[in-house]
């Protein structure tokens, strides 16, 4: 009972893509990663050289130099809330706040993961800007949810006051930071701190509650610094006096050591880390060896289209994140517009759920496709009972998103889509094992919701440089917002050229701030998701985030008693149709000519050519391939690809270009 069915998923890159196409996919993300790189450096660098300058006069290391020293040889950091802020301004400096002047990030420590809370010293003397507290708080947040160590490594002057107002008060505060050191620490999860230089007002009490504290020769907590003791008690004292190592290890007991650099508190972190349980991820492995993935990550840049009108197999993206590309995926024969299944992750299980942007066949009307990108009732109550049972068997989730919202109209209604959506939130809403959500390319409306999205609390949402995330298209918006001023077919109504050009104007004017709204950096710097990584780093992601799922004890089944094998048991042979292909070509042939039909899955305006000075995707005579564009269908503006959907040739259109078209209309006849 304990064998789980592993299978091999995906293909090599020529047999997945056409050459051409990979090549342009490739070249145009390696494109967009180039300029997330630059980004990087950006705030990996702080207030730059002449900040670093400034550390090392005083002896002490940036806060880089310090994460070089605290983590194991050969292993990496993995930033995370990298963008804070990004290209925010503030009033009373000159400067931004890279970061929001914090690093958080997952390292590993002695063979241990932990996530590691460090002030930038080099942005202001690692004050406390606004949103500072909030990315504090989600690191901490994460590390209480995987119930992994925390470091923090504290070099804080306090708020940054001419903010104050942005940063203290409300429920995410500053003083939330606090709290959450307590939830830690009420929770078993050790805390460890070093504390090298500035801790003044709020910043002393966050190392205060860990288990461990370190102090450097230079640094000192107090609740209030030398000037405002001079100005209020007219003292003549230094802040070292008031709180320092010779204050806090020996008299007040507010720290356990007393060392004299930061090179020695590194090294004295690292071997209070080590005192700590070991990692149970070896156990949880079950004899199994950690691999990587048949098909290269770094392939995902050539799969993935920059253009969210094209479609792609999640498969073969899924095929690039498991181990030994193998997956054992359940119910594919239902809801097939959505995946999931179960696979290895460097050794360790854990659930997959993804939802496919190629057409599927329509479970109820033999013959039809019906588009990608969407969840319909049975791809809702399919992922919802796979996500109870991985809830239930302890298997951390993997979401991979590129949804473009629910199905919608009278018939969705009727079928109760509602009452089934609900049930998907209230699952995600209650499930305790730690959630993943890739934003893989579109995160739309309640479709981002209901597929874990940040507000259902997974432990890590990442985005990518293709990452949407907004209710719907700016285009869209812009014409649901002046539906007043449109005709039926979504065109200006008024015949007076001015007001024609200031409608016109205003929409643009919309269309564009929605656009640049939905653009993943702009969501990283306002904290509606975590980290915007390049597709190729997304395993190396999941790697860290699953170990740490295993490493620390929490509630899980052995796999002989897991609920997902009654799962697969139960839907095996429950419907004939297994291969989609298969199915389109064996109950779609049109009994008229010999030939195959191909249908839209929507009603709208079908488009045989990008625009109307390119050439059509296909002309008549043309090869097709289950993944070939053959058109767009538009609605409100929005364009969404038909594919083939099987092999043949193009024998001849059943519309004009530019036709409106219903709900299962055929457009093209194959041969």
């Amino acid at each position: 009972m304990a064998f789980v069915p592993l299978h091999p998923l995906g293909n090599p890159l020529p047999d997945a893509l056409d050459a051409a196409t990979a090549a342009t996919r490739a070249h145009q993300n390696a494109e967009r990663d180039t300029a997330l790189a630059a980004k990087q450096a950006v705030v990996r660098a702080g207030w730059g050289a002449d900040a670093a300058a400034r550390v090392h006069e005083k002896g002490k290391l940036t806060t880089w130099e310090r994460l070089g020293l605290l983590v194991d040889t050969g292993t990496e950091v993995l930033p995370v809330c990298s963008y804070v802020n990004w290209g925010r301004a503030f009033r009373g400096s000159k400067k931004l706040a890279p970061g929001a002047g914090v690093v958080t990030a997952f390292a590993r420590v002695e063979g241990r993961w932990v996530v590691v809370i460090a002030n930038d010293n080099t942005v202001a003397s690692g004050s406390w800007w606004p949103l500072s507290a909030e990315k504090i708080e989600r690191a901490q947040t994460m590390a209480l949810q995987l119930k992994v160590p925390v470091v923090y490594l504290v070099d804080c002057s306090g708020l940054f006051l001419p903010e104050q107002a942005l940063s203290f008060p409300g429920r995410t505060g500053a003083g939330h930071i606090f709290r959450m050191n307590s939830m830690l620490a009420a929770s078993g999860v050790p805390q460890v701190a070093g504390v090298f230089g500035d801790c003044i007002a709020g910043g002393g009490y966050m190392p205060i509650i860990s288990d461990r504290v370190v102090m450097t020769e230079s640094a000192y907590m107090v609740i209030a610094g030398a000037a405002l003791i001079k100005g209020a008690k007219s003292q003549k004292l230094t802040s070292l006096d008031i709180g320092g190592p010779e204050v806090h290890v020996h008299q007040s007991a507010c720290a356990d050591e007393r060392v004299p650099d930061d090179e020695t508190a590194i090294t004295l972190i690292r071997r209070e880390v080590a005192k700590l349980p070991t990692s149970g991820a070896a156990f949880y492995r079950h004899g199994a060896e950690a691999a990587p993935p048949k098909h290269d990550p770094s392939q995902l840049g050539a799969i993935l289209p920059g253009d969210h009108r094209h479609i792609y197999d999640v498969r073969e993206v899924i095929a690039r994140l498991v181990d030994d590309s193998l997956f054992c995926e359940v119910m594919p024969e239902r809801g097939q517009e959505m995946v999931c299944g179960v696979a290895r992750v460097n050794g360790l299980w854990c659930g997959f759920i993804a939802n496919n942007v190629m057409p599927t066949p329509h479970p109820e009307r033999p013959g039809e496709l019906r588009g990608g990108g969407i969840l319909y009732r049975d791809g809702i109550a399919k992922i919802s009972a796979f996500s109870r049972t991985c809830n239930e068997d302890g298997l951390p989730i993997v979401w991979l998103q590129d949804i473009a919202g629910f199905d919608i109209g009278v018939e969705a209604e009727a079928l109760g889509l509602l009452g089934y959506g609900s049930s998907l939130i209230y699952t995600n809403s209650t499930n305790t094992v730690p959630m993943v959500t890739v934003l893989l390319r579109k995160a739309s409306g309640a479709g981002y919701y209901a597929m874990a999205g940040m507000p259902y609390h997974p432990v890590l949402q990442l985005s990518t440089p293709l990452t949407r995330l907004a209710v719907m298209e700016g285009r869209t918006l812009a014409i649901a917002a002046f539906n007043t001023k449109l005709d039926d077919d979504f065109e200006i109504a008024s015949q007076d050229p001015a007001e024609r050009a200031q409608v016109a104007a205003a929409m643009d004017e919309t269309a564009a701030r929605i656009e640049a709204d939905m653009e993943p950096i702009g969501a990283a710097a306002r904290m509606d998701t975590d980290e915007v990584i390049p597709l190729g780093d997304i395993r190396r992601y999941l790697e860290a985030v699953v170990e740490m799922a295993w490493q620390s004890p929490r509630r899980v089944r052995n796999p002989r008693i897991w609920s997902l094998h009654d799962l697969i048991l139960l839907s095996r042979g429950s419907v004939a149709v297994t291969n989609t292909k298969e199915a389109v070509v064996e109950t779609a042939v049109a009994p008229i000519e010999g030939l195959i039909p191909i249908r839209v899955a929507t009603s709208g305006t079908f488009w045989q050519r990008p625009t109307p000075r390119d050439p059509a995707y296909v002309n008549v005579g043309g090869v097709l391939s289950p993944k070939t564009t053959i058109g767009l269908i538009e609605v409100m503006k929005t364009f969404a690809p038909v594919a083939a959907g099987l092999e043949g040739v193009l024998e001849r259109w059943a519309v004009a270009d530019g036709a409106a078209v219903e709900a299962g209309a055929v457009v093209a006849w194959v041969k």
